[in-house]
């Protein structure tokens, strides 16, 4: 990064904290209105079974990956073995078009993935669904490696290569290219566009402004409390992230590649190995907390509160657990170094599985082991709930949470940055000048994420995201046959040894 780069950043970051003075409170006064309608409007609820309600955007993609499922006649379980194989680079070939392995592709994705919903997410659905809600969780997340296989693998199929290398992919160009392909280029048009704002604001809220300000509470948790110096001074330490951040970005997919690949693997494994030694700890606990799962999700009562807790809190939180059908992952993998489209669809199975099935469970299962699964329903259990459980057997973990939360909240900064900067290619170009006007957006946006509250701007930001999902599983629906035929000439060309492992 030069040094005018580091110096821009920091230039415009401090102007963010300046910005962030005294306009917190009449900026939710004058739009909070405009942004809650719009935020009620994607969560609006509707009848469900039993007198519960579900936000229709929950529903919407429940069902498409319940579809995807079937359609493809559970890919997501019979091809989890040939995308290990792709993953661990078997049939990684050099002279392929792209800027990334298979494997950094997927440590980008999951670095916007997994993050503080698999830590207070998943504690908020246990909360309210009770262990049954953990069985739900894990059944949301194999459907969900469905959708997830559909979306990359148009991500990669659609994708633009420009001359430079650098590649330009996911929903924006399958739906614009795909439904032009089909006589309906003017519908995919609107739907690009959609997405792209949807993606942009949903970077700069979600992906951003949420992810450090939650970081920022859980570091002054461990360093002072309220009244402490970083309490007072946020900006300080938003300002320590945007120019981390900036170094990072400033180098584009394949800087961010390098960075995740290392990082992802690195907090997964601190936190999970966490996970593993207070269910050691508690082993005597396992087969009790296991049969409460299985009891809770099959009761009527619990199984209706732990697909509550599970579709409404728990995937809710963070743009969902895995994002599968959002579309924004599709962004990541559509950079991957391949020539067959449906490797890195296989590939992005893997994406879901280990975000839900792998880190989200661990997570409940240490809440249930601990014993700190509420008698009641009870909402508004997050992060505090997830320290308290492995704190209960580890003193110091708390410590952990906090090392773990800074680095799942820079991680999901990175891989949005990217989504955000890809959307914004999209609507007004690319070229030097476009790359750096969104990326000093962002970074300003660091330090007022940390300087404010925002309550209004990022509920609409949540919303936004969520909203990705409508234009999103609209084009899946639609190119569904698309992937099929790619999927089958594949393992056509697999079987007749066509295509053979690379080593």
């Amino acid at each position: 990064m030069k040094i005018k780069h580091v110096l821009l950043t920091l230039m415009l970051t401090l102007s963010g904290s300046v910005l962030a003075e005294g306009v917190d409170e009449k900026i939710n006064e004058v739009v909070g209105p405009y942004l809650n309608g719009f935020t009620g409007l994607i969560f609006s609820q509707i009848p469900f079974f039993g007198g519960v309600t579900v936000p229709w955007v929950v529903i919407w993609l429940v069902i498409a990956a319940t579809f995807f499922t079937i359609y493809f006649k559970f890919i997501n379980l019979r091809s989890f073995r040939h995308g290990y194989h792709l993953l661990s680079g078997k049939y990684d070939y050099s002279k392929a078009q792209g800027e990334v392995t298979h494997f950094q592709a997927l440590t980008t994705a999951l670095s916007g993935t997994v993050g503080l919903g698999n830590i207070a997410g998943v504690a908020a659905a246990v909360g309210i669904g009770g262990a049954g809600a953990t069985f739900w969780m894990i059944v949301c997340g194999f459907l969900g490696m469905s959708t997830k296989f559909v979306e990359c693998t148009l991500g990669v199929k659609y994708r633009d290569v420009l001359p430079n290398g650098h590649v330009h992919g996911g929903p924006m160009r399958y739906l614009s290219k795909g439904f032009a392909e089909k006589g309906f280029g003017g519908v995919g048009k609107v739907l690009a566009v959609v997405f792209a704002i949807c993606c942009i604001g949903g970077s700069l809220g979600g992906g951003n402004m949420f992810q450090v300000n939650q970081a920022l509470e859980q570091v002054v948790a461990v360093t002072g409390g309220e009244g402490s110096f970083l309490d007072n001074n946020g900006w300080l330490f938003g300002l320590i992230v945007a120019v981390l951040v900036g170094i990072t970005i400033i180098g584009g997919i394949k800087s961010i590649g390098k960075v995740t690949s290392k990082l992802v693997p690195f907090m997964g494994i601190i936190y999970v190995f966490s996970g593993l030694v207070v269910i050691a700890m508690n082993y005597d606990k396992i087969g009790p907390a296991f049969g409460a799962i299985i009891d809770g999700a099959f009761s009527t009562q619990s199984a209706f509160g732990g697909l509550v807790g599970v579709l409404i809190v728990g995937f809710q939180r963070a743009a969902f657990s895995n994002e599968a059908g959002i579309g924004s992952a599709s962004i990541a993998h559509s950079a991957v170094k391949t020539d067959h489209p449906v490797t890195e669809g296989l590939v992005a199975l893997y994406e879901p599985f280990i975000d839900t099935v792998v880190v989200c469970t661990i997570t409940a299962l240490v809440i249930g082991i601990a014993g700190f699964i509420p008698d009641a329903p009870t909402a508004g259990q997050g992060i505090a709930l997830t320290s308290a459980a492995f704190g209960s057997a580890i003193s110091w973990f708390p410590y952990v949470l906090t090392i773990a939360a800074v680095l799942f909240a820079f991680s999901t900064m990175l891989a949005w940055s990217y989504y955000g900067l890809r959307a914004f290619n999209y609507l007004f170009g690319h070229g030097k000048a476009q790359d750096m006007t969104y990326n000093i957006l962002f970074l300003v946006f660091i330090v007022i994420g940390s300087s404010m509250s925002l309550t209004a701007v990022i509920g609409f930001s949540d919303a936004m995201i969520f909203a990705m999902s409508v234009p999103n599983l609209i084009g899946l629906y639609f190119l569904a046959p698309v992937v099929k035929r790619e999927l089958a000439q594949y393992m056509a060309k697999i079987k007749s040894g066509e295509i053979k492992p690379s080593r």
